[in-house]
């Protein structure tokens, strides 16, 4: 690990967390800056952009952002970081995903281009672009399994949604009937938008646009947890 698990105290004994984790946010397209502001949040964690195999080395875990699928997959074959990200997630490294890194976490994908890689790490297919084009895009508020509080506001944009999940998938959240401006769902309703298998998160929307950091908070408790059992 990149980051070391330890706590400790000043000099009036109280006691704060020292760095448990390095996350790594992939640097090739989408909301880096905003994912690398939310990671840094959490307090005990360092955020660091990841472009090069090197960096990828150096991190414990990593943040997918959102972006263009296929551009995505063709550009970590171009900075020659895909395999060695396929291997690191086959090994349990934590990856959380959003959008586009849904798709590119996902065991399979439809309406993707045939070239399109995949990293695998969730037993799930998604349909890229499930919600329609850029002018489809909305908001609705998702209560997500695990988050406490109230409902999380979800923005979608272009955004898939999963269509079948294997059996070690946990589904954390599906689209309600009704969206905040009071449009029927249609045949989004009830389709899978939050999902979990193991070390592996991933969301269609994007919690780094709303400013509403418990998305990142649960996949920095994961981190934590992959830290403390290595």
């Amino acid at each position: 690990m990149a980051g070391t698990l330890r706590t400790g105290s000043d000099s009036f004994g109280r006691r704060y967390p020292e760095l448990v984790a390095v996350i790594g946010v992939l640097a090739l397209q989408g909301d880096v800056r905003e994912h690398v502001a939310a990671v840094s949040a959490c307090g005990d964690m360092r955020a660091v952009p990841v472009r090069r195999p090197r960096e990828l080395a150096a991190v414990d875990a990593l943040v997918i952002p959102g972006g263009e699928s296929t551009t995505i997959s063709r550009l970590l074959e171009t900075f020659e970081l895909l395999e060695p990200l396929r291997a690191r997630i086959a090994c349990g490294m934590p990856a959380y995903g959003s959008c586009a890194g849904m798709i590119l976490l996902a065991r399979e994908v439809r309406d993707g281009r045939p070239d399109q890689q995949q990293l695998g790490g969730l037993d799930v297919v998604v349909r890229r672009n499930a919600f329609g084009r850029q002018v489809d895009s909305f908001e609705t508020d998702l209560r997500i399994e695990g988050l406490p509080g109230d409902p999380m506001r979800a923005v979608f944009i272009r955004a898939p949604w999963v269509e079948s999940t294997g059996p070690g998938v946990q589904v954390l959240a599906t689209v309600p009937r009704l969206t905040l401006a009071g449009r029927d769902a249609g045949p989004a309703a009830g389709k899978v938008v939050a999902v979990r298998q193991g070390a592996v998160l991933a969301t269609a929307f994007h919690p780094e646009l709303t400013g509403d950091l418990r998305m990142h908070a649960m996949f920095c408790g994961m981190v934590r947890q992959a830290a403390a059992a290595a």
